[in-house]
């Protein structure tokens, strides 16, 4: 309803403790006012004289409140007359200067790559909580926080005082370049080593630089939901490759596709290592800047069987593979670093593309884990967390056979942090993490990492992450639900 003049100044509430101060408190009641229709168009407000006088505040405080609106295009004023409003309430233009009556809005328009992303169980992360036996994860409990506390707090006072240098630090490369020589059997100089905020990060920056729409991308079936988001990002045709016992098969006919990503050392979700005959016919198929392999190693520091399998990297003569990692599995999962060894060709333009999209890792961080590597507790905090994964991957499986040998067929992985177990009887695994989800433990059906239609049905445990009486409570409710 429309007010008279007088009633203006009854109208306006304004409170001198407000942060907001008296001036922006009157320009919003008024651009309220006319946005309701109460202050209909053509009105003359009062003289900033008389609303000043009404209000109890100066005159100044009123006349930037109208040159305000006045520039926002709700009043028209002018010299010695005064100020009338040039907006129909009727069109009920709100706050903001936009419809207050807004239309309904249908269903927005995606990509196809943001529209698949709800087809896939993918991060599951954002889908499950931190409870036994969720997998990907290790023990953040075991991680020597003091330690590492102590290197961030060195790290920080250096970067208060430091000047502005390369988002790639020498000295965390430096340190990567040689426990990866070491442990992982990498060949690369330190300037091949980009770091980057996590191993997902890697492979968009690899999309990125060498994926042209179109591309054919081979990933493993079931595999890494992450990388064929990625790849899909990117525009490329990403097919799904089905495994056999030494890992991924290798497609029949001479054609090859653009990129080709892999986890030989563990295959993800299974666990399976690709054997050296597999590895060396998928480095005769790559061809240097025309084939690319991608080969995530994102837990090769865990081994408990037998040596472990130097990388594929390592066995590249000709600049083909790239090389990913994190330290979220080793490490903590919030820790946000991951890195990837580039191939020489390539990485001056990966260089420039890492900060064009904007993947830098915090320096402060990178120097306090090259001084963590550096000092030896990155290795020592390895080697005793193998020992308890490697009890808590054998204390699994063994209650697994116990209680649920008639149901699962347990695959007992060589290392890593994870395993799978089969159905025996059913195809229903979406249908059994329901189940046991439901009672409290946390799984992913293995039908849920399938490219395409599901070919491989069964549950992937997490072990590494939690205790052996936490493990044996979740086998004993599992074996409840079945």
């Amino acid at each position: 309803m429309p007010v008279s003049e007088a009633m203006i100044a009854g109208l306006i509430d304004l409170k001198r403790a407000d942060a907001d101060g008296l001036a922006m408190q009157l320009t919003g009641q008024l651009r309220g006012l006319i946005a309701s229709g109460r202050l209909g168009k053509g009105r003359a407000l009062p003289s900033s004289r008389r609303l000043a006088s009404d209000l109890g505040i100066s005159r100044n405080t009123v006349t930037h409140a109208f040159e305000q609106l006045a520039a926002e295009g709700y009043l028209a004023a002018s010299h010695g007359r005064r100020p009338v409003v040039t907006v129909d309430g009727a069109a009920q233009i709100d706050a903001a200067g936009t419809a207050a009556s807004r239309p309904r809005i249908g269903k927005p328009r995606l990509s196809p790559w943001a529209s698949k992303l709800k087809q896939t169980d993918w991060p599951m992360s954002y889908l499950a909580p931190l409870k036994p036996l969720r997998p990907g994860h290790g023990d953040a409990r075991e991680f020597p926080n003091d330690i590492w506390g102590r290197c961030l707090r060195r790290s920080a006072v250096w970067a208060a005082r430091r000047e502005l240098g390369p988002v790639n630090r020498p000295r965390l490369r430096a340190a990567l370049a040689h426990y990866l020589a070491t442990s992982r059997g990498v060949r690369a100089t330190a300037d091949q080593i980009l770091i980057l905020p996590s191993a997902q990060a890697a492979l968009t920056l690899i999309a990125a630089a060498v994926i042209t729409s179109g591309d054919e991308v081979w990933v493993e079936d079931p595999g890494y939901p992450g990388a064929a988001a990625a790849f899909h990002a990117s525009g490329a045709r990403v097919s799904g490759i089905r495994l056999d016992e030494q890992g991924m098969q290798r497609m029949p006919g001479p054609a090859a596709p653009t990129l080709i990503f892999m986890t030989p050392s563990h295959q993800h979700p299974t666990g399976r290592l690709m054997s050296l005959a597999r590895r060396t016919e998928f480095l005769r198929l790559s061809r240097p800047g025309k084939t690319w392999i991608v080969e995530d190693d994102y837990d090769g520091e865990f081994h408990y069987d037998s040596r472990p399998v130097p990388a594929l990297q390592g066995l590249d003569a000709h600049g083909r593979v790239f090389y990913v990692g994190t330290f979220s599995k080793a490490m903590t999962s919030d820790i946000r670093l991951g890195y990837l060894v580039a191939p020489p060709a390539l990485v001056s333009i990966l260089e420039i593309a890492q900060r064009h999209i904007g993947l830098i890792a915090a320096s402060h961080i990178q120097e306090a884990l090259a001084e963590f590597i550096a000092d030896g507790h990155f290795l020592a905090h390895l080697r005793r967390v193998r020992r308890l994964y490697h009890a808590r991957r054998d204390h699994l499986v063994a209650g697994l056979e116990r209680h649920l040998g008639e149901v699962l067929s347990v695959e007992v992985p060589s290392g890593g942090i994870q395993l799978v177990a089969r159905l025996k009887r059913s195809r229903a695994d979406q249908a059994a993490v329901k189940r046991v989800t439901e009672a409290g433990v946390v799984t992913r059906a293995l039908s849920s990492l399938a490219l395409g239609k599901p070919h491989d049905h069964g549950l992937l445990l997490g072990f590494a992450a939690w205790r052996e009486s936490e493990i044996s409570a979740a086998v004993r409710t599992m074996a409840s639900c079945f």
